[in-house]
C-alpha cells in the first residue's frame, strides 16, 4: 500500500494491518495453547483463538464494506510473535508452571497490541462517521479487555503462585 493521503486511506490501511495482526497472532495463540500445563489456561487460549477468528471475520466485512480486500503484513505483530515463540515456546523451560506464567505475559503484549489499533482505528470510523463500523470495532475492543482481564485473573490467583 502507498501512503495515506487521507483519514479515510488511514483507516483502510489501519484495518488492514490489523488483519494480519490477527492472522499472525490466531497462529501463534494455539501454539501457546498446545504448550500451556495448566488446563484452565489452556481453555481461555484456546477460546482466545476462536475469538480472534471472530474479529478477523469482522476486520474483513468493514474492509470490504469500504472496498479494500488485501491486508498489510503487521511488523508490529510479526515483532511480538516473535518473542512470543522465543520466550514460551521455544526456551528450554524445565518447570510447567514458569511455562505458563510465561505464556500470559506474551499473550498479554499481543493483546495489549490489539487493544491499541483496534482503539486508534475506532476512533477514525468514529471521525469519518461509520457508527455502524464504530459498534464493531467497540465490542471488539471489550472483547479483548475481557481476555485480558481473565487472564490477569487467572495468574494472580494461581498461575504465578505456582511459578513461585
Amino acid at each position: 500500500m502507498s501512503a495515506p493521503e487521507n483519514l479515510s486511506e488511514c483507516y483502510t490501511e489501519e484495518l488492514a494491518d490489523l488483519w494480519s495482526a490477527n492472522d499472525q497472532m490466531e497462529k501463534v495463540v494455539h501454539e501457546l495453547a498446545s504448550k500451556a500445563s495448566d488446563a484452565t489456561l489452556k481453555k481461555r487460549l484456546e477460546k482466545g483463538a476462536e475469538g480472534i477468528a471472530k474479529h478477523t471475520k469482522t476486520i474483513k466485512e468493514l474492509l470490504d464494506d469500504c472496498g479494500v480486500d488485501e491486508k498489510e503484513h503487521c511488523k508490529g505483530m510479526d515483532g511480538l510473535v516473535k518473542e512470543a515463540r522465543k520466550h514460551a515456546l521455544d526456551a528450554d523451560i524445565s518447570d510447567d508452571n514458569v511455562r505458563d506464567v510465561v505464556i500470559v505475559a506474551q499473550y498479554q503484549r499481543m493483546c495489549h497490541y490489539g487493544i491499541c489499533g483496534f482503539g486508534t482505528t475506532k476512533a477514525f470510523a468514529e471521525a469519518l462517521g461509520k457508527s455502524d463500523h464504530v459498534a464493531k470495532l467497540d465490542a471488539i475492543t471489550e472483547d479483548i479487555y475481557d481476555t485480558d482481564e481473565n487472564l490477569s485473573d487467572l495468574a494472580e490467583r494461581s498461575l504465578n503462585l505456582a511459578a513461585k
